[in-house]
């Protein structure tokens, strides 16, 4: 298939040519580049915040929105001839009966568009559309909320994911319903240069804000919170108990995330992210918990060279089996408990180069099904879902045919474990919008299985009176004990004097 990249050759970015260059390597395709110059693009004044923010957030100066020499692309042909499709990037290709794929942010084309929207702290809705119709779709997200030039490096990263998927046939031309009304808003106009320079006053001035507040407080600093469910959890409330949550107290040195509780030999057990602030390194630890609480506080399990969080943690053949997440290791592995609750030796690495982040499993159909948010290409960690099966949790585990499934900064990351409930799976999912972990969605799974993955998301739940804090992160539920997980504040000048963690139990380091 002959296929033509519509881009603006007086602002060509290195994200241009990192999606030529995926384009070119899909199978059957002859890429070529039209680069004549057209009118719009970023503007000086943003161009001078981007530079101003590469300098106080000290951020890579190689980036997707770093400006390259057109000769860059002088590898690819010049499109010359009529295409099979035409990927347009800027909006001024006109169809004439041609086959256009057009790319819009909220309806609007261009990178100006996409940082309009980004500056006025929306969502941007990502669609290649032909003809009025959508061939797919996504919501864009970062992990970087408030810093202009990070957000949209990751939305040009993302933007590259969508196209790529669309034209190898992947791609998905619906997204989950929210259970919210969606932005009808028009896309905002670029600020004038004023604006974007009170703008880089005010980001000076936040990031002063911000050194001295670490000073001052640990941060970011989570906790865990946990409950008696009665009989109705979450799933059946959809809104926080009247009864509230209770903390799992730490000393301020270190915080808890990630809370995985399992039931095992009539004793539930707790496991979760250990991150300790003066490593800034996180490993495993777990505690037993009754009904008045935990017994002690937790104590490490599982500790590697890198970075360990999100302790999926199963009971499968009389043995305990964990999949912790390891993107920072680039693998996702397999552990058995030897002595439980520690004791942990790898089995397996079940995938392998890749940054997967927060591996969830699911039986389902006679399968198993592994769920999680795949970074590729750069940009944010969590809105981009990726599925595998296989027939045993060992594996071989094979890549969905349609990956990503879906590209969805409210919606893709997964939140905890999926709980089978009158026959269906229910699945709990992080709503990223706002920031990283700001919510919990709570969806119903429509369809999964080879040729596609659906959800409905039924409910968001938000931090507030009955969570106090900013984020609501992750849920999971034990022996009639439910945990979650959210914000805190943490002084650094309360900290007391801990021990360093060892690994319990023989833990094995790899």
């Amino acid at each position: 298939m002959r296929l033509n990249l519509r881009l603006n050759g007086d602002c060509v970015r290195a994200f241009h040519v990192a999606l030529a260059e995926r384009l070119s390597l899909l199978p059957g395709i002859e890429l070529a580049i039209d680069a004549r110059p057209a009118a719009g693009g970023v503007t000086r004044g943003a161009e001078a915040l981007f530079q101003l923010e590469t300098l106080i957030h000290r951020l890579p100066a190689d980036g997707t929105a770093k400006r390259v020499p057109l000769s860059t692309l002088a590898g690819h042909s010049r499109a010359s001839a009529p295409a099979d499709l035409t990927i347009d990037l800027i909006g001024d290709v006109e169809p004439q009966g041609r086959r256009v794929w057009r790319l819009a942010y909220d309806g609007a084309c261009g990178e100006e568009a996409l940082l309009a929207l980004i500056l006025a702290g929306r969502t941007p809705l990502a669609r290649l559309g032909q003809n009025g119709a959508t061939v797919a779709e996504g919501r864009l997200g970062t992990e970087y909320h408030g810093i202009a030039l990070a957000s949209f490096q990751d939305m040009l990263a993302r933007s590259a994911s969508l196209i790529v998927a669309a034209v190898d046939g992947a791609a998905r031309s619906s997204l989950p319903v929210l259970p919210e009304p969606s932005s009808e808003a028009p896309v905002p106009a670029m600020p004038s240069a004023t604006k974007l320079g009170v703008r880089a006053a005010k980001a000076t001035a936040r990031r002063i804000v911000q050194q001295i507040y670490h000073l001052a407080y640990n941060a970011p600093h989570w906790r865990v919170g946990w409950r008696e469910t009665g009989g109705k959890d979450l799933y059946a409330l959809r809104a926080h108990p009247q009864s509230g949550w209770r903390d799992l107290a730490d000393d301020g040195s270190r915080f808890y995330a990630d809370p995985f509780p399992v039931l095992y030999r009539g004793q539930v057990t707790l496991f979760v992210e250990d991150y300790i602030h003066r490593t800034g390194k996180a490993i495993l630890s777990a505690v037993a918990f009754g009904p008045n609480g935990p017994a002690g506080t937790p104590k490490p399990v599982l500790e590697l060279p890198y970075h360990l969080s999100y302790p999926f943690v199963f009971e499968r053949d009389g043995e305990m089996w964990m999949v912790p997440e390891t993107s920072a290791n680039r693998t996702v592995d397999l552990y058995r408990a030897t002595a439980f609750p520690g004791g942990w030796v790898k089995e397996a690495t079940l995938l392998s180069d890749i940054a997967a982040s927060d591996a969830t499993l699911a039986e389902h159909g006679g399968r198993w099904w592994m769920f999680a948010t795949v970074r590729d290409g750069g940009g944010a960690f969590s809105d981009q879902l990726h599925l595998w099966s296989a027939p045993d949790f060992r594996g071989p585990w094979t890549a969905h045919a349609k990956n990503p499934l879906l590209i969805d900064i409210a919606t893709a990351r997964p939140a905890g474990r999926m709980v089978s409930r009158g026959g269906q799976l229910l699945r709990p999912v992080q709503d990223c919008r706002r920031s990283y972990g700001a919510a919990l969605g709570l969806a119903r799974i429509t369809q999964l299985d080879d040729t596609g993955f659906e959800q409905v998301v039924e409910t968001i739940l938000n931090p507030g009176a009955g969570w106090a804090g900013r984020k609501l992160h992750t849920l999971n539920e034990a022996g009639g004990l439910e945990f979650i997980d959210g914000s805190a504040m943490a002084p650094r000048w309360k900290r007391t004097p801990r021990q360093d963690p060892k690994p319990a139990g023989g833990g094995e380091k790899t």
